[in-house]
C-alpha cells in the first residue's frame, strides 16, 4: 500500500511540475528534508551494508584500490552553455568524464558540442528522452519511447543511459541498445524512488529469458552512483562545503569500491556572480583537487563505458546484489 501511494504521488508531482516555478519546487522539497535525513542517519551518506565485496569480485585492474567515474547530467540550456568549461575543469585535474544529454528536452544538443567532447576523450550518454518524469508511466508508452532513445544512442554513438530523476524500471531497460545504465545508487533517501541498490560496486543485469528479440539481448551493466548528487548536497541540504563527499570517498576507498558521482553543470556558479539556484564552483573544483592530490596513485579513473566493459568481461564470475530489477516507486 505504501509503495502504491508513493507511486501515485510521484505521478501527480510530475503532472503538475511544469506549472510550478523551480524555486518553489525546491522550497517545497526542503520542508521535509531534515526529517528524512534524521530517519536515515544510519544509512546515509554511508550504508555500511553496501560496502560488502561481491562474490567473485576480481579486483580493479593494475591493483588499483578503487575506481573513479565522473558523470554530468545536463538538464537545461544553462547547463549546455557550461559544458565546455566544466569539461576543461575535469581535464585540468587529469580526469575524463561522461556528459549525459536530454535528446528531446527543452534544449537542442549541438552536434559540434558532442564532437568537441569526443575529440577530447570524453563520453556522451543519453539522459532520458524528455526528462519529464513520465518515461515509465506504462510499459506500452516506454516501448514507444525506447525506439526514440535507441535512435539517439545510434546517432550519438552512445552506449549508456540514465533516467531523469533517477526513476527506473530496470527490467524494461532491456529494450534499450545499451551497454550500461546508471539510474541507481547505493543509498539515497532523497530521491522519489529511495530504494537503493545496496552496493558500491558495478554489477551485471542479465537479459530476461525468452526475450531475445529485445534490445539488450545479453544484458547490461548497472553503475550505481555512490556519492550524493551535487543538487542534493548544495541545493537541497545546503551543505556549506564538500566534506560529505570527502568523508564518503575515504570510506569507499577503504572498501575498494567505486566512486561514481553525478555533477550538473546547470547548478554550478562558474563565474562567481551568485547565480540563483547554483553553488560555488570551488565546491567541485576543490574536491577534484583533493582527489588528485590524495589518491593519484590509487585510483583507476575511467569513463562509464570502460568500467562497464570491464564488468562485462567478468560477468560470469560475479553475483548480483540483493536488488529487485523491477523497482516501482
Amino acid at each position: 500500500m505504501l509503495e502504491r501511494h508513493r507511486s501515485l504521488l510521484t505521478r501527480f508531482y510530475y503532472q503538475v511540475k511544469p506549472f510550478v516555478p523551480k524555486s518553489l519546487r525546491w522550497a517545497l522539497r526542503r520542508i521535509g528534508v531534515a526529517g528524512i535525513r534524521r530517519r536515515h542517519a544510519k544509512v546515509w551518506p554511508i550504508n555500511e551494508a553496501a560496502g560488502a565485496t561481491p562474490d567473485g569480485w576480481p579486483g580493479w585492474p593494475d591493483g588499483k584500490r578503487f575506481a573513479l567515474v565522473l558523470t554530468h547530467d545536463v538538464e537545461s540550456q544553462a547547463g549546455v552553455d557550461k559544458v565546455r568549461a566544466l569539461a576543461e575543469l575535469d581535464l585540468k585535474f587529469g580526469f575524463r568524464s561522461s556528459f549525459n544529454f536530454i535528446p528531446e528536452g527543452e534544449y537542442v544538443v549541438p552536434d559540434s558540442l558532442r564532437e568537441w567532447l569526443l575529440e577530447r576523450g570524453f563520453e556522451v550518454g543519453v539522459h532520458d528522452l524528455n526528462h519529464d518524469g513520465k518515461l515509465y508511466h506504462s510499459y506500452a508508452g516506454f516501448q514507444h519511447k525506447a525506439q526514440r532513445i535507441n535512435h539517439y544512442l545510434r546517432e550519438w554513438n552512445a552506449c549508456g543511459f540514465r533516467s531523469g530523476f533517477m526513476l527506473r524500471e530496470l527490467d524494461w531497460l532491456h529494450d534499450l541498445d545499451i551497454e550500461y545504465e546508471c539510474s541507481t545508487f547505493d543509498t539515497d533517501p532523497f530521491e522519489p524512488q529511495p530504494n537503493g541498490a545496496h552496493t558500491i560496486f558495478p554489477y551485471w543485469i542479465p537479459g530476461p529469458a525468452g526475450h531475445a528479440e529485445r534490445g539488450t539481448r545479453e544484458g547490461y551493466v548497472e553503475l550505481p552512483y555512490t556519492l550524493p548528487q551535487d543538487s542534493t548536497m548544495f541545493l537541497l541540504l545546503r551543505e556549506p562545503d564538500a566534506e560529505i563527499w570527502r568523508r564518503k570517498t575515504g570510506w569507499l576507498v577503504r572498501q575498494g569500491g567505486m566512486v561514481l558521482m553525478n555533477v550538473h553543470p546547470d547548478y554550478i556558479d562558474m563565474t562567481g556572480t551568485g547565480e540563483p539556484m547554483t553553488y560555488p564552483l570551488d565546491h567541485y573544483e576543490g574536491f577534484l583537487s583533493w582527489l588528485r592530490d590524495t589518491y593519484q596513485h590509487d585510483v583507476w579513473q575511467v569513463l562509464p563505458r570502460e568500467i562497464s566493459r570491464f564488468v562485462r568481461s567478468h560477468r560470469t564470475e560475479l553475483s548480483a546484489p540483493p536488488l529487485a530489477t523491477t523497482a516501482t516507486p
